[in-house]
């Protein structure tokens, strides 16, 4: 995964044999920290779980691009400002979301993905392109 804003990469193996590794789990946390304010949470792993078994499913090995993870609440109320699309209570500000591009494939092709994997919300932003990834309640729509 590599953030479009910061320019970071992260590319590394979180979880072994039934067990998160709390190093890679820190460095998830700060990688998909609120780049506007720089400030993180624990991100929900039951997000991660999903973008990486939807990445699995689509055979790829280019790394998502990271639009956005963690939102603080006063980023999602510029956000929100701005556009129609953003939820007032928003999983991003619980750490339980996350909005992902990858060039090689289509809205469509991740968000069925991400669909498949049954274990959260997935929304299609088409005119944007990128796909939201949550470990809500499983739902998917167009943004």
């Amino acid at each position: 995964m590599y953030s479009g804003r910061t320019g970071e990469r992260l590319d590394m193996v979180y979880w072994i044999d039934g067990d998160y590794i709390k190093d890679a789990v820190k460095e998830i946390n700060h990688f998909m920290r609120d780049w506007r304010t720089d400030q993180a949470t624990s991100m929900d792993l039951r997000t991660v779980d999903i973008m990486a078994a939807s990445h699995n499913l689509l055979e790829v090995n280019e790394p998502y691009m990271l639009l956005s993870g963690y939102r603080s609440p006063e980023t999602n109320a510029m956000l929100r400002s701005r556009s129609r699309g953003v939820a007032k209570n928003s999983l991003h500000m619980r750490g339980q979301a996350a909005d992902l591009r990858l060039a090689s494939r289509s809205v469509n092709q991740m968000a069925q993905a991400a669909i498949a994997c049954q274990a959260g919300g997935v929304g299609r932003y088409q005119g944007s392109n990128f796909v939201h990834m949550d470990c809500g309640v499983v739902r998917n729509w167009r943004g």
